[in-house]
C-alpha cells in the first residue's frame, strides 16, 4: 500500500470577511471533477483506493490511500484536478448545498455548536482566525458568488502552494519520476502574497454569556499562546498535558476526582502557524455556581503559576508526547500527513526527526514561566454557556 498527500498553503485564514467558508468550500469543489476526470471518486475507487479531505485556518490537506502498484493513478488524479478543475456554475452551487447542510448540522442544530462562533471573535480583535473553518455565518455561504470563489481557487490552489508527499511501499527513486512527471511542468500561475493583521496584544479581560438550550452550563476560556513553530510552543504544549491530560493530571486529581463541580475539564493548544489559542473548557454540573466552577480553575492556575509542575510530571508528559508521536509514524497515511504539516510549519520536513530536542528542552521552570505568562486574566477571554435546561 502507499499513500499521496497532498497539502496547499491556503485555509480560513486566507478568506475575506463577508466570504467565510469559502476554504471550506473549495476543498469540496476539488471533488466534482476535472477535465480529463469526471469523477474523481470513482477513478480512485477503480484503482482500489480511498481519500479524504480536511480544512483548518492554515491548511488544506487531500489525502488518498491504495495500492503501491496504482500509486499513478494517484499522481495523475491529483495534478489533473491541479490544472484542471471543474468549477462550472452546476458543481459550485451543488457544493455549496452541501457545505451549508454541514454548517447548520455542525454549528446550528447541536448542542454547543456555536461555541466557536463566540469565542473565537471575542479572542481575536482583526486576526482572521477570528472566525471557524466552517465560516462566520451561513448567509455568508449563501451569497458569494461565483466568481469570488473561482478567484480564490486561481489565487491559492496553485502548484507554488502545494507540498506533496508520498510514503508507504514506493521506492524514493519512483516517487521522484512520478512527481517529475506528472508535477514538475506545472506553471506558478500568480503569486498573491499574503498580508495578514497582527494581532495586538490582550490588555485585559473578555467575557460573554449566553443562555442555550443545552444539557448543562459550561465555561470556555481562550488565552493568546505562541505559534507552533516558536520554540516556546513546547513548554505550553506541556503545560496543557500536566493540567488536563489523563487521570495524573492536575485538573483530574485535584477537581474531577472529587465529583460534583465538573463532568468534563480540559486543556489543549491550537498549534496553529500564527499566535494561537490556549483552550480550558468545563460542563458544569446541576446546581453548581459559575462562580465555584471558576475559581477551582483559578485555583490550580496559580499553583502551578507559583510552585510550577515537579521535573517528574513534565518528564512524564514529554515522554508521553513523543511516544505517541512515534506511534503515528507507524502508520504510512499519518507520517505523510505529518511530512506536510511539518515541512508547511517549519520549512524543514527533517524537523519531524529533530522536533524530539524541543520537546526534551522543556523544564519545570518553563511550564512554570508559561502558566505565568499565557493563563492570566488579562490574556483571558471568557465565554460562558448558561443552560435554560430544567
Amino acid at each position: 500500500m502507499a499513500a499521496l498527500v497532498v497539502m496547499y498553503d491556503v485555509g480560513s485564514r486566507d478568506e475575506k470577511p463577508g466570504a467565510t467558508g469559502i476554504a471550506h468550500l473549495t476543498e469540496h469543489l476539488m471533488f466534482t471533477g476535472s477535465r480529463h476526470v469526471p469523477d474523481y471518486d470513482d477513478a480512485l475507487q477503480a484503482a482500489g483506493g480511498v481519500s479524504n479531505a480536511w480544512t483548518s485556518c492554515d491548511e488544506t490537506v487531500f489525502y488518498c490511500v491504495l495500492p503501491a502498484v496504482n500509486i499513478e493513478t494517484a499522481f495523475w488524479l491529483e495534478s489533473d484536478r491541479m490544472l484542471f478543475l471543474n468549477l462550472d456554475a452546476e458543481s459550485i452551487d451543488t457544493q455549496r448545498s452541501v457545505v451549508i447542510e454541514e454548517f447548520k448540522q455542525q454549528a446550528l442544530n447541536v448542542p454547543y455548536g456555536d461555541v466557536e462562533h463566540l469565542l473565537l471573535p471575542l479572542a481575536y480583535s482583526v486576526h482572521p482566525y477570528r472566525w471557524p473553518t466552517l465560516g462566520l455565518d451561513v448567509s455568508e455561504l449563501e451569497h458569494v458568488d461565483h466568481s469570488t470563489i473561482r478567484d480564490f481557487h486561481r489565487d491559492h490552489y496553485d502548484f507554488s502552494r502545494a507540498i506533496v508527499c508520498v510514503s508507504g511501499n514506493v521506492t524514493l527513486e519512483r516517487a521522484v519520476t512520478l512527481a517529475e512527471r506528472w508535477f514538475g511542468d506545472i506553471k506558478p500561475r500568480r503569486y498573491c502574497p499574503r498580508l495578514l493583521p497582527s494581532e495586538p496584544i490582550q490588555q485585559e479581560p473578555r467575557v460573554m454569556t449566553v443562555t442555550r438550550d443545552v444539557p448543562s452550563a459550561a465555561i470556555y476560556r481562550a488565552y493568546h499562546m505562541p505559534a507552533r513553530a516558536d520554540i516556546d510552543f513546547y513548554a505550553a504544549d506541556i503545560l496543557s498535558d500536566v493540567l488536563a491530560n489523563g487521570q495524573s493530571s492536575r485538573f483530574f486529581k485535584q477537581i474531577l476526582s472529587s465529583g460534583g463541580v465538573f463532568t468534563e475539564l480540559d486543556a489543549s493548544v491550537s498549534g496553529t502557524l500564527d499566535p494561537g489559542l490556549f483552550h480550558i473548557r468545563g460542563r458544569i454540573c446541576d446546581g453548581v455556581s459559575l462562580d465555584k466552577a471558576n475559581s477551582l480553575i483559578d485555583q490550580e492556575i496559580e499553583q502551578l503559576a507559583e510552585d510550577g509542575p515537579s521535573e517528574y510530571e513534565v518528564d512524564k508528559y514529554i515522554n508521553k508526547a513523543l511516544s505517541h508521536s512515534m506511534f503515528e509514524n507507524v502508520d504510512y497515511m499519518t507520517k505523510a500527513i505529518k511530512l506536510c504539516q511539518v515541512e508547511h510549519c517549519f520549512g524543514n520536513a527533517n524537523m519531524i526527526n529533530t522536533e524530539e530536542e524541543r520537546y526534551r528542552s522543556v523544564t519545570a521552570n518553563a511550564v512554570r514561566e508559561a502558566a505565568r505568562s499565557i493563563l492570566n486574566s488579562a490574556n483571558c477571554s471568557t465565554l460562558l454557556y448558561l443552560t435554560n435546561h430544567r
